[in-house]
Order: structure tokens, then sequence, then C-alpha cells
């Protein structure tokens, strides 16, 4: 299987996950923003950083690099497409995804480990998957995901809402939200399912000696789904 992960200026996670991605059997070639062009993939991945300084706004400047051009045509022909954290960004910047991503509640930098539930396997992403609750990391600024009233039952309806912040014994409950995301939402799909952006870094998680390997149940799933 074969994966492409974007590299932008100022993206940090770009490496960690083109680590996570051989590990579980990809071979990954990493684009340049710049780059016009896609290789042969069977997924793109816009990794997790704070690309272009998050200036304007987080994700704004990156969803008009020249490679997103491509990206955008992979994911509208049914090409996976996953954002992880600033990855996210970039695709609510693009319409990939709906909603948006607002600054956390408490104004304040989270870093932390946080469980989430799984809400939806009727997809590549999670179909399969063993465990419902997976324990992953955040770390960010801007990840309190909003949407309109409109826009959060349409999601609900066409059941686009991939994960939910949680306790341990999976309780969807405010005091379990990080961020202040409506109804703790971690993670949306597109209308297709072909495309997940998540605030939580599954490539954080893949290793028992250095963080836990929730990750790893992920993208084993993943890649074994798309073979």
């Amino acid at each position: 299987m074969k994966s492409a992960v974007i590299t932008f200026p100022g993206s940090n996670c770009d490496r960690d996950m083109d680590v996570a991605l051989k590990k579980f059997g990809f071979k990954n070639k990493m684009v340049w923003h710049g780059d016009i062009e896609l290789p042969k993939s069977d997924i793109v991945v816009l990794p997790g950083g704070f690309s272009y300084g998050d200036y304007l706004r987080c994700g704004s400047m990156a969803s008009k690099s020249k490679i997103m051009k491509a990206v955008l045509n992979f994911a509208n022909t049914g090409g996976m497409v996953i954002g992880i954290c600033n990855g996210f960004q970039i695709l609510v910047e693009t319409g990939l995804v709906p909603g948006a991503l607002l600054r956390n509640k408490y104004l304040e930098f989270i870093c932390k480990n946080v469980f989430v539930k799984i809400n939806n396997k009727q997809n590549t992403y999670f179909k399969n998957i063993e465990n419902d609750i997976l324990e992953l990391h955040i770390a960010h600024n801007e990840g309190n995901y909003f949407c309109t009233s409109d826009q959060l039952k349409e999601i609900q309806d066409n059941q686009q809402i991939a994960l939910n912040y949680c306790s341990q014994n999976g309780e969807v409950e405010k005091k379990f939200n990080p961020n202040g995301s409506i109804n703790n939402i971690a993670g949306v799909f597109n209308k297709k399912k072909n495309v997940l952006g998540m605030m939580p870094h599954p490539e954080r998680m893949i290793d028992l000696s250095l963080s836990g390997e929730d990750g790893s149940l992920f993208f084993n799933n993943l890649i074994n789904n798309i073979k």
C-alpha cells in the first residue's frame, strides 16, 4: 500500500507520520507543499504542526498551497485523505470536511492524552477495529470544533461524526471535553467517508515504551482495510 504525507512550512508531525505509516507496512513518500502532483497513493495525509506559523487562521494559508489542488482532486474522485490536527484545520479551510476549528474554550494550548470514542465504523478508517475507545494524544490551540445547528443536524443524519471525546469508559459528557468542541466532536468525515479530519494524533501512540499503543490499532486496522 502506498501513502503520501504532505509537508508544509511549519509542519512538525510529518516525520512522525512517516515513521508510523512505514511501521505498519505503507510505502510512504514525503511530498513538498510546492509540488503540483501527488505520487500514486492509496491514502494522502495532511500532518500536524503549525503550517505557515498559523498566520491569518490555522490552515488557511496551507489550504492555498500548490499541492492542494491535486489533494482536492484526489479526494473528490474518492481518494482517501486524512488530516490530523493542523491537517484537520487545513481540511476545514478547503471545505473537504464541514465546520470550523476555533480557539480552545479556555484559550490555552492543550497537550495531553485523551480518550475518544469511535462513533462510526461503517468506513475504511475504522471498519473491523477491535476497540470502541482509543487513548490518543492531543496538542493544539485551535481544536474547538464548531458548526451551525443545521450543519450539526446534517453531519449527525449522515453519520459524519467520526470520534467523540469521552471518558476511559466511553462516557461522552462535557466534563471529558478538553477544548469546548460542540457535542464533544474530535473528528468528522466528509459525506462519502473517504476524507477524515481528526484532532487527536494516532501517530504519537504507536509504541508502548514511549507513550501508548492505541494508535497502532488505528494504523494496523487501516492498512488491512485498504488491502
